[in-house]
């Protein structure tokens, strides 16, 4: 079975293709130029538009999967959200494509795949919120610090860092200091106690002693 498209002279029907997402990589090159030139031509919101386009991003879901392998060490539940907010960045690049360009739908695609993917991190990795500039400069202490504690065998000074980074002794130490805001604990967390056992995260934490107070009031009243 085939898709009929309007009677304009530069439509083509389209192959009817069962499961997109099973296309092998050399098919779907050819496929998604094909896809692509018709999708140009059609009229947007038709039957026929619809499926141009609905086929083209599972044809090319490999590509989601591809840039989403970079991040395989996240867990399985923020492996399922890397691939869809990577389809996301498909669907942008599916709809700003321009076959005049004459470059490569791949080559097109994976920025825009992978820019949605990490501003996915950006805007929810973070348990604090920090500026960007801070997030960016996070990223590059942990690759200073991991390039200089292995050429210099321990851990490296904050003047080497900043040295390294082409920053100001400041601004690591402000990098350093952003980067606590990236994980948070929970109070409730069990942590290990050599004495207790195990205990809870909250049960370290001192509670004020109103107590306290009284020393200052019983020292005032006694004149």
């Amino acid at each position: 079975m085939t898709v009929t498209k309007t009677a304009d002279a530069q439509t083509r029907v389209l192959p009817e293709i069962a499961d997109p997402s099973q296309v092998a990589p050399k098919d779907a090159r050819q496929l998604t130029r094909l896809f692509l030139d018709q999708l140009a031509v059609l009229e947007e919101g038709t039957p026929e538009y619809q499926y141009a386009r609905n086929t083209l991003i599972e044809m090319n879901v490999t590509l989601v999967r591809y840039a989403a392998s970079r991040f395989r060490s996240r867990s399985q539940d923020e492996m399922e959200d890397i691939v869809q907010v990577g389809t996301i960045g498909l669907i942008k690049a599916i709809d700003r494509f321009e076959l005049s360009r004459e470059v490569e739908f791949t080559s097109f695609a994976i920025p825009y795949i992978t820019g949605e993917i990490k501003r996915f991190f950006r805007d929810t990795s973070w348990a604090v919120h920090v500026p960007r500039r801070l997030q960016e400069a996070r990223v590059q202490l942990a690759k200073a610090n991991e390039e200089l504690r292995s050429r210099l065998g321990r851990m490296p000074t904050v003047k080497e860092l900043s040295q390294l980074m082409c920053l100001s002794e400041e601004e690591v130490n402000e990098a350093r200091l952003a980067s606590n805001g990236y994980n948070s604990a929970s109070l409730d967390a069990a942590i290990s106690s050599s004495e207790d056992g195990e205990a809870a995260l909250a049960d370290f934490i001192g509670l004020d002693d109103n107590a306290l107070e009284l020393v200052e009031d019983f020292n005032a009243l006694a004149p």
